[in-house]
Formats: structure tokens, sequence, C-alpha cells
């Protein structure tokens, strides 16, 4: 397997966490970043600046595993968010992409200077080493929830979803066992 095309470099202090990617963020880094940022929230952390400064395009499966993240923080148990994304200088391709496949809203988009780190603790991102079901099933849930979030999406990954599913089966066969049933959907997002 090739080297990650993204580097996500992992700073906090008290207040936020700061994740800065750079370079492609695709379907290779969505398990270790959905795992970086759900065990930050579980540690505590509100708020989440994602530095997209230096980050030149995020695939369909990465912007799926980010809305869904979006709607996961959004939604606290008394009603109140309880955490949330910033995307600091998303480039106009990525804001065009969250855009056209109607998940913008689940963000705060901020523009300016990058955040400064001098004060922040860097922090290891974690590497789960996933296996290709893993990235299969993280694939087809993150594209099952962009078409349920906005139904316009079917057409662009109905084939996409069906390929993965498929290949979940085979993979099942193999090892010997059906794949494990997909979690729970998440909530559709009211319109």
């Amino acid at each position: 397997m090739n080297a990650p095309s993204v580097s996500l470099e992992v700073w906090v202090d008290d207040q936020f966490v700061c994740v800065k990617i750079a370079g492609r963020a695709g379907c290779a880094c969505s398990v270790d970043f959905r795992t970086l940022l759900l065990g930050l929230r579980d540690k505590g952390y509100k708020r989440f600046i994602l530095d997209l400064t230096k980050c030149q395009l995020m695939d369909s499966t990465f912007l799926g595993v980010l809305a869904g993240l979006g709607i996961r923080f959004s939604e606290g148990p008394d009603g109140h968010p309880a955490a949330a994304i910033e995307l600091l200088n998303p480039s106009a391709r990525i804001s065009g992409l969250l855009e056209n496949l109607g998940v913008a809203q689940n963000f705060k988009v901020l523009n300016g200077a990058a955040v400064r780190t001098d004060n922040l603790k860097q922090i290891e991102s974690p590497e789960c080493n996933p296996g290709r079901e893993e990235l299969q099933r993280t694939s087809l849930e993150a594209h099952e929830l962009l078409i349920r979030l906005n139904p316009t999406n079917a057409p662009k990954f109905k084939d996409v979803c069906k390929f993965l599913e498929e290949d979940l089966k085979l993979l099942g066969k193999e090892n010997g066992s059906p794949p494990p049933p997909l979690p729970d959907k998440p909530p559709q997002n009211p319109s």
C-alpha cells in the first residue's frame, strides 16, 4: 500500500483542538481521522478547528466521515451541541464540494490567519492501520450518509455503494464469516 497522501498534525490546549490537514484527505486516512476526533471528544474537547489551508482535496469518503462527525457532534444529550467542528480556510474546491454534497451547513467556515501553535501542545495522531474490510465499511457508511443527507447524491454514489456492499460480502466469505451488520444509521438531517 502507498504511503498516505495526507498529513494530520494535531495541536491541543485546554479549550480546543486544531487539526492541520495537508495534502489530499481521502479514504485511507478517514478511519484514523474519525478515531482521532471521537477520542478527543471523549476526553472532553468541544471545539475542533480543522485548518484546511494546505488541504488540496477531500474525497467523498473523507467528506462523508466529516459530515457524520459534524452531525454526531451537533447532537448533545441536552439538545445543545456536544462539540463543534469549524473549517479554517477551505479552498474554493473543498467549499464547492461541501455545498454540492449538501453538507456545508453542518460546519462553521472561518477564513483568516492560521492557528498559532506556539502555545499549544502537539499530540500524536493515531494510526489505526485499518484493514481492507474496515476501509470498505467506512467508505460505504460515508457514502450512504451522504445519500441520506441529500437524496440528490444518490445518482452520484449508488454504484459506489453497490460495489462496496458486494465487496464486503466477498470479504466476509473469504474470512469464513459474513461481515458484521452496519451500525444503526444516524438520523436524517432535518431540512
